[in-house]
């Protein structure tokens, strides 16, 4: 039964380091739009605003047609890799005050001592401490007078920050008190927020509480001002339609809940991508799946063993664990950018430090003078020398073809095509750090790299996609009809989501069932009170599911068992739930030994208008194809060159072959061949042998 409420006009939104993508879908017209704008670093809503009305004219429909606008970015993520966010304070219980430079106590690497470990986002200076703390009961031990809050709040005042986290030691335990000292201290303040990490979010594990309520300060100012002026360009175009964000656990929040919360979007692209390829999947019947999204910096993958898209409640973000839901998407350290090098010892190397998208590839001709993944592609015929990425960036092969000459001379290559033995050597060993690092990833979750479909999407995904398929052993790969938009389309597809959660502490018995389930009745109550507040205009009906992070005594950390909707929790259930995980994660169960519950979680997810598929009708064929020298393992080839539009659904497509859109490229290697499905994706599968061109 579908509860969603009828769609109107949708667009989707994915703000990009170089471009930022657009999807438009019109069920009227039963149209797909895409659109792909040039973004503006310095004022990334304007790119938004631009893209967005040049969208419309495309489509000849007016602002008013809008229903529903929905908006993915990576400003809060970036701020905190660069270290650019808001200045802040943290206000933690005495004794606790240097949290973040122990943090975990563990080395950076275990087999280098000299290596440095990432300073903490937030210096000392301003770490103040407070006479406030709690019990693992949640009864007050301790609570500042008047006279110390005043105090705190003068030497606040004097850092001159633009917001303040506040962490008390076993604040999880009593999030509403913790919550009344932060009302309390903010009235001192006439514009600076004091954001309550119990509040925010009250788990276990006070380093990790503390890096969650830190972070949200950190880049609150900056998303909150980002969002205004967003807000402020669509009412000037008269675009009056809800502005849903995008969030890092596959959903979507109303503009208000991310403006509060802007945590909860890090990864919001990133899981827009996610979120698509297990729509696509689910579709093309692909069952398993790993998405592949290259970029310029980095390449994402997430592997979804039965289908169903993956999450995880611990994630890393710029070096810091981050304790939120979010999609399981892992960083491999090779993107387009990814810097080509010679190490001391005359090895070939590949990132990862990155070009980025300023001054980006050699290729660009922005200033960049060191070769990257991308100008390989360009040395070794990939691409095209006259191309124009993205439709619209001419690309400069001499620049590219004399970096890499450059690095030749350096590993003693001579000859006419030492610049291409370079390239293509960059990406074997490009090809090899993504293969280690995916088959680490299924070796930890007992599945077979073919048993896997490779979905790649990004503006460098499918141009490596074939690469990294052929070295981990996958046989399969479905590149989508727009990969190069494809985590804007992923945002059109995505449901609101939002996530509530509660540490414990408890054995499971019969004893404290009736405290779980009291806790899951009060978790289910704040979601459904969240819903009315904030969504319920936007979708007719919701859904709440729970998790419990369950461990063995004694255990230092748990498996996250997945149980039914709240009314239906039973304590056998329970119980055996996590027996059956851990036999099936560790290859044992003991009867005897008693389970402690540490967290409840609890996610709420609410319809909203999906696409329905569009019948796809390729462009007439064209009657003659190019033939273009590729340069592949050392080797020169002819492959023939097709134009992605002018597939037909009985062309087999035998590499070695490329393919070329406007948004990407796609590189079919030799033994491997590709085929249109019925809704234009492009299957590519290996050949058996023997059956080679």
């Amino acid at each position: 039964m579908n509860n969603r409420p009828d769609a109107g006009v949708t667009v989707g939104i994915d703000v990009g380091g170089t471009f930022t993508d657009f999807v438009l879908f019109d069920p009227q017209r039963q149209n797909t739009l895409f659109h792909k704008e040039p973004s503006t670093p310095s004022d990334p809503a304007l790119a938004v605003s631009e893209g967005l009305m040049a969208l419309l004219a495309k489509s000849g429909l007016p602002a008013s047609a809008l229903t529903l606008v929905l908006h993915g970015t990576t400003l809060g993520l970036n701020a905190i890799i660069q270290r650019r966010g808001a200045r802040v304070a943290l206000v933690i219980s005495q004794g606790f005050r240097d949290v973040l430079e122990i943090a975990r106590a563990r080395m950076p690497s275990s087999f280098d001592f000299h290596a440095d470990r990432e300073p903490p986002f937030l210096p000392r200076q301003r770490i103040l401490e407070i006479s406030a703390r709690f019990s693992p009961q949640g009864k007050v031990l301790q609570w500042p007078e008047e006279s110390e809050l005043n105090a705190l709040a003068q030497r606040i005042h004097a850092l001159n920050v633009s917001a303040v986290a506040l962490v008390t030691i076993n604040g999880y335990t009593n999030p509403r008190a913790e919550g009344e000292l932060a009302e309390q201290l903010s009235r001192y303040f006439a514009a600076i927020p004091v954001l309550s990490s119990a509040q925010l979010w009250p788990e276990i594990r006070e380093y990790e509480r503390t890096l969650v309520a830190g972070l949200n300060a950190y880049i609150q100012p900056l998303m909150q001002r980002y969002f205004s002026r967003l807000s402020n360009l669509l009412e000037r175009q008269t675009i009056d339609a809800p502005l849903l964000i995008t969030a890092s656990n596959g959903g979507v929040l109303p503009l208000d809940a991310a403006r509060e919360r802007p945590v909860d979007t890090l990864l919001s692209g990133p899981a827009s991508g996610v979120i698509a390829a297990a729509y696509l999947a689910k579709s093309t019947e692909s069952g398993g799946f790993v998405t592949f999204d290259m970029g310029g910096t980095s390449s994402d993958i997430s592997v979804s063993a039965d289908g169903e898209v993956e999450r995880v409640n611990r994630t890393d973000i710029g070096g810091m664990p981050l304790i939120l839901p979010v999609v399981g998407v892992s960083a491999l350290g090779a993107g387009g950018g990814s810097i080509i090098h010679v190490d001391d010892f005359g090895i070939l190397k590949v990132g990862p430090e990155s070009a980025g998208a300023d001054p980006g590839p050699v290729a660009y001709n922005r200033g960049g003078n060191v070769p990257t993944l991308t100008d390989c592609y360009l040395v070794c015929g990939i691409l095209a020398p006259d191309a124009l990425l993205a439709g619209t960036l001419p690309l400069d092969f001499a620049a590219a073809h004399q970096a890499l000459a450059n690095l030749a001379g350096q590993l003693g290559l001579e000859g006419d095509h030492a610049a291409e033995r370079v390239a293509s050597g960059a990406l074997a060993v490009a090809t090899t750090q993504m293969a280690t690092s995916l088959n680490k990833a299924l070796a930890q979750r007992g599945v077979s790299a073919d048993a896997l479909t490779l979905i790649p999407f990004g503006g460098a995904g499918p141009t490596h996609a074939n690469f990294f398929a052929s070295e981990a052993g996958i046989d399969r790969l479905v590149v989508p009809l727009r990969p190069g938009t494809f985590c804007a389309q992923g945002a059109i597809t995505a449901d609101i989501r939002r996530d509530f959660v509660r540490s414990l502490r408890v054995f499971v018995n019969q004893e404290t069932f009736s405290t779980l389930s009291s806790t899951i009745a009060e978790l289910n109550q704040l979601a459904q009170q969240w819903f009315q507040e904030q969504a319920a205009t936007l979708s007719h009906t919701s859904r709440c599911m729970v998790e419990a992070d369950m461990r063995y005594s004694g255990q230092a950390y748990e498996l996250s068992v997945s149980l039914a909707e709240p009314e239906n929790i039973q304590l056998e259930g329970l119980i055996q739930a996590f027996q059956q995980l851990h036999q099936q994660r560790y290859g044992f169960n003991n009867a005897a030994v008693g389970i402690e519950l540490t967290t409840l979680r609890l996610s709420l997810t609410a319809s909203l208008p999906r696409p329905s598929e569009n019948a796809f009708v390729p462009a007439p064929a064209s009657e003659s194809r190019l033939q273009r020298p590729l340069f592949l393992h050392q080797n020169w080839l002819s492959a023939e060159v097709w134009s992605r539009s002018q597939i037909q659904f009985d062309h087999v497509l035998a590499g070695p072959a490329i393919v070329e859109q406007d948004d990407t490229t796609t590189l079919i290697l030799p033994g491997w061949s590709g085929q249109l499905d019925k809704a234009g994706n492009l299957i590519i599968s290996r050949q058996p042998q023997g059956e080679t061109r």
